[in-house]
């Protein structure tokens, strides 16, 4: 583009995925931006992000965002039942698109016996699923526009250094183990397969997920050879459905037909494993992590909870506006405060990374065939975990 002229964002979403977006762009360098249209459907979400992120006008149209020609990116921050057909629009409107993860799912059709999550197999949602990222392929290929996964993990900079000891050291990566985990989610949909195509593995795990495959990528750049996922193994299930009321107390998280629990193994085609965990039991905050035990080197990346600063208080008089860790239920006591939060988990160099990608025409670091590559393993685990057995992609 131009490059004396802004880039003009158009916002569809209010919630959560918005304000961690919104907090990275105004942190981008050396990118002109314009914030001109932010759209969502309640007017109590959208009114106030329009005032705090400063859009010059709101709207509950998404066609707005596709008519106008100023605007260049579509940040898509919407739940992901609805990422397919945004993504797709707003390519064939000729705008960049960001789309938050995860990708797509399957999230049932009219026809479908209820709840989706229980009653279609999940061997069927797999084939659903792969029907839809092949759309998705097929719009991405089809227009000269920019498709950017919002995958913060491939990001947050103990990742990144990990990738930088990788490609100098030319390092096989044996195994990895990576996690996401939480006491739930402030959603109220959380717990509906419709809403988000899976449970926690969709919404927490994907992020370990999408890590380990982007390192597996650039260790078979470094070594000149192709490595790629090729079966996964997996059991998902539920535990918080055994919990009375009382032993439930301190967990946010109630599963209608998804699971709270997942542990995924992934084998590559050079035979080594990458195990992702994913739970809706871990209380104190959440808990992000990849390690990597490669054959020259042990590499350990701790994005939350680290102890770059740590709290210990016997009441939490004065704290109700204090932030120190997502999903914390309490202030006492001993904690590990998020320092940094936004640039340790990456969404600062996510979105100066999609800037720059759309200033200068290049190509961003998280693109399409991460996105497609999570979500068929993600589907391939539902499926693995259902029938018991080893899935091929």
């Amino acid at each position: 583009m131009n490059g004396n002229r802004e880039v003009c964002i158009g916002m569809v979403g209010a919630g959560r995925a918005t304000e961690l977006h919104m907090h990275a762009y105004v942190r981008v360098s050396h990118v002109p931006l314009r914030f001109k249209t932010i759209v969502a459907r309640r007017e109590e979400q959208l009114r106030p992000a329009m005032e705090l992120y400063k859009f010059e006008k709101m709207s509950y149209d998404f066609n707005d965002l596709l008519n106008d020609d100023e605007i260049d990116v579509i940040d898509i921050c919407t739940p992901p039942y609805v990422h397919k057909d945004m993504v797709i629009s707003a390519l064939k409107a000729g705008k960049h698109v960001i789309c938050e993860k995860p990708l797509t799912g399957y999230f049932g059709t009219g026809g479908d016996p209820l709840p989706v999550g229980i009653a279609v197999s999940k061997a069927d949602m797999y084939d659903r699923l792969m029907e839809s990222i092949n759309e998705l392929k097929d719009a991405v290929g089809s227009y000269n526009r920019k498709f950017m996964y919002a995958e913060n993990f491939i990001y947050a900079p103990a990742i990144n250094k990990a990738a930088e000891i990788i490609k100098a050291k030319k390092s096989r990566v044996l195994y990895i183990k990576g996690e996401e985990s939480l006491k739930g989610s402030s959603s109220p949909v959380a717990g509906n397969w419709s809403a988000n195509g899976g449970g926690t593995f969709m919404r927490t795990g994907t992020h370990p997920l999408s890590a380990a495959l982007w390192l597996k990528s650039i260790e078979a750049s470094a070594r000149g050879i192709d490595i790629r996922p090729v079966s996964v193994t997996a059991e998902t299930g539920n535990f918080l459905t055994d919990l009375t009321e009382y032993e439930h107390r301190h967990i946010a998280a109630h599963p209608v037909d998804v699971e709270d629990n997942g542990t995924v193994i992934i084998t590559f085609s050079d035979n080594s494993r990458a195990v992702i965990i994913a739970n809706d039991a871990c209380l104190g905050g959440s808990k992000n992590y990849v390690e990597l035990y490669c054959n020259d080197c042990h590499i350990n990346c701790q994005l939350t909870m680290n102890d770059a600063m740590s709290t210990y208080m016997l009441d939490e008089d004065g704290m109700d506006d204090v932030y120190l860790s997502e999903m914390l239920p309490s202030k006492k006591g001993w904690n590990f405060p998020f320092v940094s939060d936004e640039v340790l988990r990456g969404y600062v160099d996510e979105i100066q990374d999609f800037m720059e990608c759309v200033y200068y025409d290049r190509e961003p670091r998280s693109n399409f065939a991460i996105a497609y590559q999570t979500a068929q393993v993600t589907y391939a685990a539902y499926k693995a975990s259902e029938l018991g057995n080893r899935v091929y992609l």
